[in-house]
């Protein structure tokens, strides 16, 4: 990718700068060089937290310091941390610091802080990770879906699935996960398989269309999937010269249970 690791630290910048702003995922986004869509995946993999959960640990850091010296109130520094309430303010400050906002005015008192991230790259072991670039023909999956938000999705995909699993009419045996961008902070999940067209589509399906393009593909197992998502991001993309981030998906493919074999198909564009 081109600059990726200054991409991703001028959007680290970018956010320091604006956390008493209307901060927009969007901007951050293109300091970066990439979609809203795959910045959010990129971050939470390589930073270890979500935008969102990064962007309220440092205004809650920032709030407490101003309260320390007191020289906000209260009030003042919920407004200013985009807080619309001072009891929103109030929960989230204590959540974090374990102590009132009014409490952290006092002499003495104990607070947290959550310091800005740097990115680096450092050269770790001489650690190989299996994948394969792969032209693919159009395709169309159909399957179950709806809509996720990045800051909550690591929990809510899992129950998602198990839900339907559960059910016991099941239009899709579930061979694909696919995440579609849809802009913002929320995007779009599908259980789903391939379709063919002359399948007739089952009530409370939907269709997603795949043009003719190029794909990274990381083979993994179940118990891997994870790890191999995030050394997708940290290791392999920083590597990458020859290509770019393409459309806004990601998928899973899954293999029958008992393979324990699984997928990551990620969207190219050469640079």
């Amino acid at each position: 990718m081109i600059n990726w690791i200054d991409g991703l630290q001028k959007a680290l910048c970018y956010i320091e700068t604006h956390l008493t702003d209307d901060l927009q995922t969007e901007a951050a986004a293109r300091e970066a060089y990439v979609s809203p869509f795959h910045f959010q995946r990129l971050f939470s993999a390589v930073c270890g937290v979500t935008v969102g959960e990064y962007i309220r640990l440092r205004r809650l850091t920032l709030a407490g310091e101003e309260l320390s010296r007191g020289r906000i109130r209260v009030i003042d520094a919920a407004l200013k941390y985009g807080y619309d309430s001072p009891d929103s303010f109030a929960r989230a400050f204590s959540r974090f610091h374990g102590i009132t906002p009014s409490a952290a005015r006092e002499p003495g008192a104990v607070l947290n802080a959550f310091s800005p991230l740097h990115i680096t790259l450092t050269t770790e072991g001489g650690n190989t990770m299996e994948y394969k670039i792969v032209e693919k023909q159009p395709f169309t999956l159909m399957g179950v879906g709806g809509m996720f938000n990045n800051e909550t999705s690591y929990q809510e995909i899992p129950k998602f699935w198990q839900e339907y699993l559960q059910r016991e009419n099941k239009p899709v045996c579930g061979m694909f996960g696919v995440c579609l961008g849809e802009g913002g902070k929320d995007f779009r999940y599908l259980i789903a398989d391939l379709y063919q067209p002359w399948q007739e589509i089952p009530a409370g399906c939907e269709t997603a269309h795949f043009p003719a393009g190029t794909w990274a593909v990381f083979p993994c197992t179940m118990d891997t999937l994870q790890e191999t998502n995030t050394r997708m991001w940290k290791e392999w993309l920083p590597a990458c010269k020859e290509y770019r981030l393409g459309s806004n998906c990601n998928l899973e493919m899954y293999a029958p249970p008992e393979q324990n074999y699984a997928e990551l198909w990620l969207p190219l564009e050469k640079v």
